[in-house]
């Protein structure tokens, strides 16, 4: 059991919580947390550090390979304390994983046998916000999400535990602009919706039933003016009182779920 806080490896995932040009320099991440430990896949996982408590609890939950993870050098145990230091929550579980990166490509996006379900990301800048928008495009039956822009980085410990499981699964890819990708999207027939407030239609109005994408923009300023005019078109959700906009994720959740009632939630 490693007791020290000095120990280098504890050291070292602890940085990797902080610092994202070293997860990208070592081409992982970090998932913390019982449930999200549990999501991980084990041809991913790198190695992975437990408190006797969450070991324990693992086990209950009947997660046979933390055994073999420990007797195979994988995995280490540690006390309490330590597991705080390298924690990246204010209430650590006690497990915790550093998982090598995904590299998809674009047949990932496009599931056989459905019309594709996109999410556009450009300059999304709250990890939680990003996160959950992983999260529900899982959940939504999309096939996948790009990346644009300046948007933050996907492997955030706090993205990582926003999408509870979704980065996992759902596959992904980031791009410099995200108007790089729509001749590739337009040769796979789709079409590519912009999120605006004063978008050209009611997006509960619109046939959204074939291979469709929708573009969430930046928190505050929106979508880019350059990349509505790239889009095929604009749409707006109607909105009552004096709101000016929804979150975006909430705004992403709309459209994604939007799509899938009219596809009768095929999954």
């Amino acid at each position: 059991m490693i007791t020290s806080f000095s120990n280098e490896r504890i050291r070292h995932v602890a940085m990797l919580q902080k610092k994202a040009a070293l997860r990208a320099e070592e081409d992982v991440f970090v998932a913390e947390g019982l449930r999200l430990f549990e999501e991980v896949p084990v041809t991913q996982l790198s190695e992975a550090y437990f408190t006797e408590g969450a070991l324990e609890a693992l086990k209950q939950r009947g997660h046979a390979d933390v055994t073999e993870l420990l007797s195979s050098g994988r995995a280490e145990l540690v006390s309490d304390a330590v597991f705080e230091k390298m924690s990246g929550v204010q209430t650590p579980q006690g497990a915790l994983a550093v998982v090598r990166r995904y590299a998809y490509d674009w047949p990932a996006l496009f599931p056989e046998g459905k019309a594709p379900l996109l999410l556009l990301l450009e300059d999304i800048q709250d990890p939680g916000n990003l996160g959950s928008m992983l999260r529900t495009a899982e959940a939504a039956g999309a096939g996948g999400v790009i990346l644009g822009g300046d948007c933050a980085d996907v492997y955030n410990p706090k993205v990582v535990r926003s999408s509870m499981g979704a980065i996992f699964r759902l596959p992904f890819m980031r791009i410099r602009e995200l108007s790089y990708c729509f001749s590739t999207l337009h040769g796979r027939g789709v079409s590519i919706y912009a999120a605006a407030l004063d978008g050209a239609g009611c997006f509960s109005e619109e046939d959204l039933s074939g291979g469709c994408a929708f573009i969430i923009g930046n928190e505050g300023a929106g979508i880019r003016k350059e990349t509505i005019d790239e889009a095929d078109g604009s749409l707006f959700i109607p909105m009552a009182g004096k709101t000016e906009s929804l979150n975006a994720s909430v705004s992403a959740a709309l459209f994604l779920y939007e799509a899938a009632r009219q596809r009768g939630y095929e999954k």
